[in-house]
């Protein structure tokens, strides 16, 4: 091949490589430029500017729980399961009593009064006797608590008013065995602050009043 020729050739190659070049260019231009290439992005607008606005993904810190963590949910939940087992009856004794106090207010005769008593206890261990026996110690501890939240009276004196003050005693004398006494109060400020916490939930989750 001659040398004209073959200098013909390569201006020919160096054209077609230019020209190609150009129209890669062409079409970078355009597809930059182009209507299909915007990206569609949140943004805010905050003192009249628009920022761009992005989500970042959750974040999950975990910790380990030690021994004592672990030993206070326990006691939590146990102590949570109480209440919501046996506010209910605490609620139903208030009621109760409240009625018997009530229907007692103008009743001075003895007899008359040890009837009527006696007539609601009947009806009270017909209600409640499966349920309550079926109760642990722990519960009925915190059953106590809560029957002196709702009435104002410790179990002891609302046992001493109705059933007199020997029953009373003995009665008392059985929680004494169990760890417990009738006589304890009910400190929602205090030692009883978690056991509040713990009804108030129970009174959002089911409508009930304070």
């Amino acid at each position: 091949m001659s040398m004209l020729l073959k200098h013909f050739f390569t201006k020919i190659i160096v054209i077609a490589f230019v020209f190609v070049l150009s129209i890669q260019s062409k079409t970078a231009v355009a597809q930059t430029h182009g209507i299909y290439d915007t990206i569609l992005t949140a943004a805010v607008v905050y003192n009249g500017d628009t920022i761009s606005a992005k989500t970042l993904e959750s974040v999950f810190f975990y910790s380990k729980i030690d021994v004592a963590n672990m030993s206070a949910n326990a006691k939590w939940t146990r102590l949570r399961n109480a209440v919501y087992v046996t506010y209910p009856y605490a609620r139903r004794a208030g009621a109760v009593l409240n009625d018997i106090n009530a229907k007692l207010a103008n009743v001075t005769d003895g007899n008359a009064r040890k009837a009527y008593i006696r007539s609601r206890e009947k009806e009270l261990k017909k209600e409640f006797t499966d349920p309550l026996t079926n109760l642990s110690i722990y519960q009925g501890k915190v059953l106590m608590k809560l029957i002196n939240r709702e009435t104002g009276n410790n179990c002891y004196e609302i046992i001493k008013e109705y059933k007199g003050g020997i029953t009373a005693r003995l009665y008392q004398t059985v929680a004494f065995f169990f760890s417990t006494s009738l006589k304890q109060p009910y400190d929602k400020n205090g030692e009883d602050a978690d056991i509040e916490k713990i009804v108030l939930e129970v009174q959002r989750m089911y409508g009930y009043k304070g």
